[in-house]
């Protein structure tokens, strides 16, 4: 990723940062998104002096009626570390608190059974005349989404080189909290995969994407979700809107409940199952594959039933979702 431009009075200072962190080990671009909401923030409050004062605090501290819940949790407590940064340095900065993470209430949206099948349909009969390699990495790409529970990004950002087709195991690089990990493909997708591959890796040099447009570059997460979009209408799946679905990333819960469900039904015990799902989903704690626990039992009752003592023992108690 290119070094960014910072453009507030903290702007040198943030090169600083930056240089620290990474001397320390972790990546650069893990804080580029933070440093540059705030960078554009300093602008729009005029501070002109690289003072970071209460009434400053005040309002960067508000959330904005459109930011997300995990968005403005991840901008305040990570702009926290640059402003000790600057206190350490002797600056006259006010050092935010830190912000507990407030669960939201969306309730992602779980395919049916019947649902997939008609999704997939459509994703395997797809045909254009614009990039006639769709109709090959389509069935292959939307089947890591489900399969696997990818996220899109991570799904985009695979490279030739990630892919070792003999055993069948993707790396995945370009992961949300930098949690790199590897997926396990079944022996039908692992097959699919071949196949895919066959007609397509040896155009290929292992540093490139192995999803692309017509004229061989990245394929966007807007081009994903326009051809989203088109699926669900050939598949005859109602297209809700206004955030609450059917998106790209249901595909993610759907694969999480669907496995957590598969493992207790077989037998396995949530103290196994819990640890084994989260590692998969690339999560750095079981909290935070809490939400598809309870996901999974308020639409399977007979697991609610064998699991709602143990929930509370591990994460307390709790009404909804």
């Amino acid at each position: 990723m290119n070094r960014p431009v910072f453009h507030s009075v903290f702007a040198d200072e943030m090169y600083s940062y930056i240089d620290y962190k990474t001397a320390s080990g972790y990546k650069a671009d893990s804080f580029y998104f933070n440093l540059r909401h705030f960078d554009r923030f300093c602008v729009q409050q005029d501070i002109q002096e690289p003072i970071f004062t209460t009434a400053d605090a005040v309002k960067w501290l508000q959330r904005n009626d459109t930011e997300a819940t995990t968005t403005h949790y991840s901008r305040i407590n990570g702009v926290k570390h640059f402003l000790m940064f600057l206190s350490r340095k002797g600056y006259d900065v006010f050092v935010t608190r830190d912000i507990r993470f407030k669960q939201t209430e969306f309730q992602p949206y779980i395919y049916t059974e019947d649902e997939i099948k008609r999704y997939f349909h459509a994703v395997d009969t797809y045909q254009s005349s614009r990039n006639r390699k769709g109709s090959v990495q389509f069935p292959v790409l939307f089947r890591l989404l489900y399969c696997c529970g990818t996220r899109i990004n991570e799904t985009l950002g695979i490279r030739k080189k990630d892919v070792d087709l003999e055993n069948g195991i993707i790396k995945l690089f370009e992961t949300k909290n930098d949690c790199e990990r590897y997926i396990v493909l079944g022996e039908d997708l692992k097959l699919l995969m071949e196949q895919f591959a066959d007609k397509c890796f040896y155009l290929l040099e292992d540093d490139d994407y192995i999803f692309t447009t017509s004229n061989r570059g990245r394929i966007s997460g807007d081009a994903i979700y326009e051809i989203h979009r088109l699926f669900l209408q050939q598949a005859r799946i109602p297209y809700i809107g206004g955030g609450n679905g059917p998106r790209i990333h249901d595909w993610r819960h759907t694969m999480a409940v669907r496995s957590f469900k598969q493992m207790i039904d077989a037998g396995m015990d949530m103290y196994v199952a819990l640890p084994i799902l989260s590692t998969y989903l690339g999560h750095k704690t079981i909290f935070a594959t809490e939400r598809y626990v309870r996901l999974t039992m308020s639409i399977y009752p007979n697991i609610e039933e064998k699991l709602k003592s143990k929930m509370e023992m591990i994460f307390g108690e709790e009404s909804e979702l």
